[in-house]
Formats: C-alpha cells, sequence, structure tokens
C-alpha cells in the first residue's frame, strides 16, 4: 500500500513506512528511516521507468534539481544522528501538515508555457504533456523559488527518511507551476537519487537492519509498479485528495506521539 500510493502521488511512499513502523510495529525510528530510503529508492526505480515511456518525467528537469534535493539529503542525514527521535517525529508531522495547507486545491491543470523566468528559457524547462493529456506545452515558473524548496526537501528526506516526495510536488506543482502529473512523475524520478544520498550515511551509522529493510523494500517495489501502470487512468483531482488525506492523518499521527513522548530517546 505504501508504494502504490508513493507511487500515484509521488510522495515515495516513505510518509507511510516510517510511521506505519513506528506507530505499528515499534520499531525504532532511525532503523525505520534506514528502511524507507532503501525502499524509496525501489519505488523511484520501479515507477520512474514507467512514467518516462509514458512520457510524463521531465528528466532535463528532474537532473537540474536534483543538485538541490542530494546536497541538502546530505545535510540532513548529518543531522539525523544528533536530534532526538521524538524531534525528528514532530517535525515529521508538521512537515506534513505544513504541505497539506500549502497544497493548491482543485483538479486543474497548472501550467505556464508563457513564463518569462529567464533561468527556465536559460535552462530549457519546459515540456508537453504525453498526447493522452492534450499534448499541450509548459514550462516552469519561479525557477529560484523552487531550487530552494528542493534544498528543504532534500534536507528533510536525509532527516525523516520519506524522500521528500510531498515537498518536490509542492515545489513543482504550487512554486514552478508544473502540470501535477508530470510533477508526481519527475517526483517519482529524482528520489530515488535523493535517498540514495543520504543511505549511504545510514549504513555508515549502522542503521541499515537487512532483516527489516529487505521486506518492506519488496513489498514497496510492488505497489510502486501497480501504482505506475494505474496513474493515467486517474483523474488529477482524485490524485490531490488523495494526496492530502494520507499525509493530514499521518501528519496528526506523528506530531501526537512526538509530543507525547511515546518514542524512545
Amino acid at each position: 500500500m505504501a508504494g502504490l500510493v508513493g507511487s500515484l502521488t509521488g510522495l515515495g511512499g516513505g510518509v507511510v513506512i516510517v510511521p506505519t513502523l513506528v506507530l505499528g510495529l515499534g520499531v525504532d525510528i532511525r532503523y525505520a528511516i534506514g528502511a524507507s530510503l532503501v525502499s524509496v529508492i525501489a519505488t523511484s526505480s520501479g515507477a520512474a521507468a514507467a512514467y518516462v515511456e509514458e512520457g510524463y518525467t521531465n528528466l532535463r528537469l528532474g537532473m537540474f534539481l536534483e543538485l538541490a534535493t542530494t546536497a541538502g539529503a546530505l545535510g540532513g542525514a548529518y543531522l539525523a544522528a544528533r536530534v532526538p527521535p521524538a524531534a525528528i517525529a514532530t517535525i515529521f508531522g508538521l512537515m506534513l501538515l505544513g504541505v497539506v495547507f500549502f497544497a493548491p486545491r482543485g483538479g486543474q491543470v497548472r501550467q505556464s508555457p508563457r513564463s518569462t523566468d529567464p533561468l527556465a528559457t536559460w535552462l530549457r524547462l519546459e515540456g508537453v504533456l504525453p498526447p493522452n493529456e492534450g499534448a499541450l506545452p509548459y514550462r516552469a515558473a519561479r525557477v529560484g523559488l523552487g531550487f530552494g524548496l528542493m534544498v528543504l526537501a532534500g534536507v528533510l528526506s536525509g532527516l525523516l527518511g520519506i524522500g521528500s516526495g510531498a515537498m518536490k510536488v509542492l515545489a513543482m506543482d504550487w512554486a514552478m507551476r508544473i502540470p501535477f502529473k508530470v510533477s508526481t512523475a519527475t517526483s517519482n524520478f529524482m528520489i530515488g537519487v535523493t535517498a540514495a544520498a543520504s543511505a549511504g550515511y545510514y549504513l555508515s551509522a549502522g542503521y541499515l537492519d537487512p532483516g527489516l529493510t529487505m521486506p518492506v523494500m519488496l513489498g514497496v517495489l510492488a505497489g510502486a509498479l501497480i501504482g505506475a501502470r494505474l496513474l493515467h487512468r486517474l483523474r488529477t483531482r482524485v490524485l490531490r485528495l488523495l494526496f492530502q488525506a494520507v499525509i493530514l492523518v499521518l501528519g496528526v499521527e506523528m506530531i501526537y506521539n512526538g509530543l507525547a513522548g511515546r518514542f524512545l530517546p
């Protein structure tokens, strides 16, 4: 289920995996984050190939924004070993609620084919939706703001082990005016690289347990492959509602348990 939801919304599944392991199964949050990061890589690998083939992923945009998220991920992973688990859980929940609040409403395609952002023009951050979506052109707007949000997304990925897909989708859809389905597909393409940057740090710190990580990764990969085949059949409004409902519930749960001190120090 985490892989399916992560693939359809661009979240990467980490926002489901970490609370499930911590709240439902009693796993230490740092080991849960380590397992989540590896599974996020699997999600990205499984879904990204299908999205590229179907024409939703903007490879040029994704590779440019990865410069920001990878740098942020290394910093976030460094912080994770020095921040108490309860604080991590609270930050996790606040981040999710912030995404729900700022996420755009409605099912309309948000695009800016006539964007005059000089960076977007110089870097050619543009594309065309697949024919089944109307073959509409689009071009990125507010590239500087989007790049800054991607740095924050990388920090959250390394700190929380979530792939930061929620922040990536928000940055592309809300800040850069990229159509939602393109944002979702490009986020899936990016999250594997972001997660790999911080997963290496968790491996060296001893927070990757193969007995926990392997079944989580296999389940997430299976769900991601199913989700990648369903994306083009679902309406954008349905995806937005799913996106917001999942992170709202999990955000409240993580904040409550973090403030209640239900995590080991």
